[in-house]
């Protein structure tokens, strides 16, 4: 087994060392400086770059730069994808969007986790965790997401929140380490004013 297998697989790797997924992480890492090269007005550039570094795109998306990933390929993102400046994905293991998530600045979604030990940690080792976020997600600035977690539907994460475990549908939830504020409710409709002739 090769170590693009074990990590697909849920075991240790070696992901600092093989020359191959270096190379990998090399070839994606140009791609992502090409992209957040770009005039922010050359959209059909940027469109031309996002799609040769993502692995599946269902639908309209925006992806604002700079964004940085390592392999692209284990990235799916689903119809009116959005994220804000600065966001980053680590996918070493599969990082699944819904529908209509959006991501505000400076938000980080890493599958990447390092042994607690120590030799194992300095050989290079890690571990790689999917992570899913369901359909109509909102990420406030300065999100992480850790490896593994999955994010229900109709559910916020609050700024600054560190997600290490799962979030069901339908909450806000908020902190370090995030947890469920409460639900979303009818109420939470009339939080903002909504102009009407």
């Amino acid at each position: 087994m090769n170590e693009k297998q074990k990590a697909a697989a849920g075991y240790l790797y070696d992901a600092n060392y093989d020359e191959s997924l270096l190379q990998e992480r090399n070839v994606c890492k140009d791609l992502c400086f090409d992209f957040n090269a770009c005039k922010p007005s050359d959209t059909e550039a940027q469109q031309r770059i996002i799609r040769k570094i993502i692995g599946k795109i269902d639908g309209a998306f925006t992806i604002t730069a700079p964004f940085w990933c390592d392999y692209g390929y284990n990235i799916s993102i689903g119809e009116n994808f959005y994220t804000n400046h600065n966001c980053v994905i680590l996918d070493a293991a599969k990082v699944t969007f819904g529908d209509n998530v959006f991501i505000a600045p400076n938000c980080c979604f890493s599958t990447a986790g390092h042994p607690l030990d120590m030799e194992q940690r300095n050989r290079g080792l890690e571990i790689a965790l999917p992570i899913t976020v369901g359909n109509h997600v909102w990420f406030g600035a300065g999100v992480t997401v850790l490896p593994g977690v999955t994010i229900g539907d109709n559910t916020v994460i609050g700024a600054g929140s560190v997600v290490n475990k799962d979030i069901p549908s339908g909450v806000i939830a908020v902190g370090n380490p995030c947890r469920v504020l409460r639900a979303i409710t009818e109420e939470d409709k009339k939080k903002y004013p909504v102009f009407e002739e």
